[in-house]
Protein backbone atom coordinates (compact mmCIF):
# COMPACT_ATOMS: atom_id res chain seq x y z
CA UNK A 1 0.00 0.00 0.00
CA UNK A 2 1.39 3.49 -1.05
CA UNK A 3 2.33 5.74 2.07
CA UNK A 4 -0.21 8.56 1.36
CA UNK A 5 -3.27 5.86 1.41
CA UNK A 6 -1.22 4.34 4.13
CA UNK A 7 -1.63 7.43 6.28
CA UNK A 8 -5.10 8.33 5.03
CA UNK A 9 -6.42 5.11 6.04
CA UNK A 10 -5.07 5.28 9.67
CA UNK A 11 -6.64 8.63 10.04
CA UNK A 12 -3.18 10.70 10.59
CA UNK A 13 -4.22 13.21 7.98
CA UNK A 14 -7.84 14.19 6.92
CA UNK A 15 -7.02 14.13 3.03
CA UNK A 16 -4.86 11.97 0.59
CA UNK A 17 -3.72 14.99 -1.06
CA UNK A 18 -2.71 16.39 2.58
CA UNK A 19 -0.67 13.17 2.93
CA UNK A 20 0.49 13.48 -0.40
CA UNK A 21 1.59 16.92 0.35
CA UNK A 22 3.46 15.92 3.50
CA UNK A 23 5.21 13.20 1.79
CA UNK A 24 6.46 15.86 -1.12
CA UNK A 25 7.21 18.55 1.44
CA UNK A 26 9.66 15.93 3.23
CA UNK A 27 7.99 14.93 5.97
CA UNK A 28 7.12 11.66 6.23
CA UNK A 29 10.22 9.57 6.50
CA UNK A 30 9.99 5.42 6.34
CA UNK A 31 12.85 3.16 8.16
CA UNK A 32 14.63 6.79 8.19
CA UNK A 33 15.04 7.68 4.75
CA UNK A 34 12.29 10.29 3.15
CA UNK A 35 9.76 8.82 0.92
CA UNK A 36 7.70 9.81 -2.28
CA UNK A 37 4.01 9.42 -1.98
CA UNK A 38 4.39 6.40 -4.04
CA UNK A 39 6.39 4.48 -1.80
CA UNK A 40 4.98 1.28 -0.40
CA UNK A 41 4.97 0.61 2.99
CA UNK A 42 4.90 -3.04 4.46
CA UNK A 43 4.27 -4.39 8.10
CA UNK A 44 7.20 -3.76 10.64
CA UNK A 45 7.88 -1.12 8.99
CA UNK A 46 8.39 2.60 11.20
CA UNK A 47 6.80 5.61 9.97
CA UNK A 48 8.37 9.15 11.23
CA UNK A 49 5.51 11.97 10.58
CA UNK A 50 6.19 15.48 11.09
CA UNK A 51 2.94 17.12 11.93
CA UNK A 52 2.00 20.14 14.41
CA UNK A 53 5.75 20.49 15.06
CA UNK A 54 5.81 16.73 16.53
CA UNK A 55 7.70 13.98 15.28
CA UNK A 56 4.77 11.25 15.11
CA UNK A 57 6.61 7.94 14.87
CA UNK A 58 4.15 4.83 13.58
CA UNK A 59 4.82 1.02 13.40
CA UNK A 60 2.53 -0.77 10.76
CA UNK A 61 0.97 -3.33 12.05
CA UNK A 62 -0.76 -4.48 9.16
CA UNK A 63 -2.19 -2.64 6.21
CA UNK A 64 -6.18 -2.03 6.29
CA UNK A 65 -8.25 -2.68 3.10
CA UNK A 66 -9.21 1.00 2.85
CA UNK A 67 -9.96 3.58 5.48
CA UNK A 68 -10.85 2.37 8.94
CA UNK A 69 -13.06 4.18 11.55
CA UNK A 70 -11.53 5.77 14.94
CA UNK A 71 -12.10 2.08 17.19
CA UNK A 72 -10.17 -0.11 14.77
CA UNK A 73 -7.11 2.03 13.81
CA UNK A 74 -5.12 0.59 16.97
CA UNK A 75 -5.29 -2.85 14.66
CA UNK A 76 -3.06 -1.25 11.86
CA UNK A 77 -0.59 0.55 13.83
CA UNK A 78 1.32 0.99 16.94
CA UNK A 79 2.27 4.57 18.21
CA UNK A 80 5.91 4.50 19.56
CA UNK A 81 6.02 7.98 19.93
CA UNK A 82 8.04 8.99 22.90
CA UNK A 83 5.92 11.27 25.34
CA UNK A 84 8.99 13.99 25.48
CA UNK A 85 7.88 14.89 22.14
CA UNK A 86 4.30 15.50 23.46
CA UNK A 87 5.85 17.65 26.54
CA UNK A 88 7.88 19.83 24.35
CA UNK A 89 4.90 21.02 22.31
CA UNK A 90 3.29 21.81 25.20
CA UNK A 91 5.89 23.98 26.37
CA UNK A 92 6.01 25.77 22.74
CA UNK A 93 2.64 26.63 23.47
CA UNK A 94 3.21 28.59 26.70
CA UNK A 95 5.75 30.20 24.99
CA UNK A 96 4.03 32.04 22.54
CA UNK A 97 0.94 32.53 24.53
CA UNK A 98 3.37 34.45 27.08
CA UNK A 99 3.17 37.61 25.55
CA UNK A 100 0.17 38.85 23.41
CA UNK A 101 -3.01 36.59 23.74
CA UNK A 102 -4.10 35.53 19.75
CA UNK A 103 -6.03 37.55 18.09
CA UNK A 104 -5.32 40.32 20.35
CA UNK A 105 -3.96 42.18 17.03
CA UNK A 106 -0.73 44.72 16.98
CA UNK A 107 -0.04 47.07 19.86
CA UNK A 108 -2.31 49.88 19.94
CA UNK A 109 -1.34 53.68 20.50
CA UNK A 110 -2.85 53.05 24.37
CA UNK A 111 -0.79 49.91 24.52
CA UNK A 112 2.09 51.96 23.83
CA UNK A 113 1.53 54.55 26.03
CA UNK A 114 0.78 52.30 28.58
CA UNK A 115 4.15 50.67 27.71
CA UNK A 116 5.78 54.20 28.00
CA UNK A 117 4.50 55.27 30.81
CA UNK A 118 5.63 51.58 32.96
CA UNK A 119 8.62 51.73 30.61
CA UNK A 120 9.49 55.67 32.39
CA UNK A 121 11.90 55.20 35.52
CA UNK A 122 10.69 57.03 39.15
CA UNK A 123 14.41 59.08 38.18
CA UNK A 124 12.85 60.85 35.37
CA UNK A 125 10.06 62.27 36.85
CA UNK A 126 11.48 63.61 39.85
CA UNK A 127 14.17 66.11 37.58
Amino acid sequence: MRIDKYLWCVRYLKTRNMATQACKKGAVRVNGDIVKPSRDVYPGDVITLRKNQINYQIEVLDLPPSRVGAKLVGLYRNDITPKEAFETNELLQYAKSYYRKKGVGRPTKKDRRDLDDFIESPEDEIE
